[in-house]
């Protein structure tokens, strides 16, 4: 049975924060729909996987507040150990499905993990953008795209470009993905713990472009994702 009482005003918070989560969600993922009729081959099944991402976002936005108000956990310590867990297996899920229903080929699957990152790091922005309106600022906005919106797209990455090789190697297959998926929670959860630290947090800021720069040095460089089909398929 349904009954009323006044809500307190941190139960109005938490009202005001879903809601206002719900509201993000659907002004992104709206015209990102829209905009799928328009595209075809490589550009809408990129698309698609940002989408995903973003709706990978939501759900683990649902997942880790149900897990810390079940545990009672201050917020550091779910976000440098839990929220790495939950938000990096939400994220690989879509990896790991279109690997073994459709191709492992990493000229696709590193683009497409990266696009998973990418969409949820948009949708996890905006959601601390507006928990934190008096306190931010252009430069807070530079660094956290760069920073976590690099650090989501190169968790995700990993997983993809790792799945690409175990995908051919069914001995490896459970004990690689745990590793991938070790790897991946290991450096979000790096992260995460160096931002929120007051003597190292700049160090954390660094982190994912001192890992992404390389990265797409050593992509251009040697044509690994160039496409060798001579057009888009």
């Amino acid at each position: 049975m349904l009954s009323y009482h006044n809500p307190t005003a941190e139960e109005r918070g938490d009202q005001m924060d879903n809601n206002m989560i719900y509201i993000l969600f659907i002004c992104i993922i709206v015209p990102m729909l829209l905009m799928l009729p328009l595209l075809t081959g490589k550009s809408r099944l990129m698309m698609g996987y940002m989408l995903i991402g973003v709706f990978a976002c939501l759900f683990a936005a649902g997942v880790n507040g149900y897990i810390r108000s079940f545990m009672g956990e201050e917020l550091y310590y779910v976000t440098t150990n839990l929220t790495p867990m939950t938000e990096e297996i939400i994220k690989a899920l879509p990896i790991l499905y279109y690997a073994f229903v459709f191709e492992a080929n990493k000229k696709k699957l590193i683009p497409l993990a990266f696009a998973v990152g990418v969409g949820f790091a948009v949708l996890e922005n905006m959601i601390i953008l507006m928990q934190n309106i008096p306190t931010v600022s252009i430069v807070w906005a530079v660094v956290r795209g760069f920073a976590s919106g690099l650090m989501h797209g190169i968790c995700t990455a990993f997983v993809g470009y790792g799945i690409s090789f175990i995908k051919t190697r069914k001995k490896l297959f459970v004990c690689g993905t745990f590793a991938l998926l070790t790897l991946s929670i290991t450096y979000h959860s790096v992260f995460n713990t160096l931002v929120q630290s007051e003597t190292y947090k700049y160090w954390g800021f660094v982190l994912p472009l001192s890992t992404y720069i390389p990265f797409v040095i050593y992509i251009v460089t040697t044509g690994k994702l160039k496409n060798t089909d001579g057009g888009e398929k």
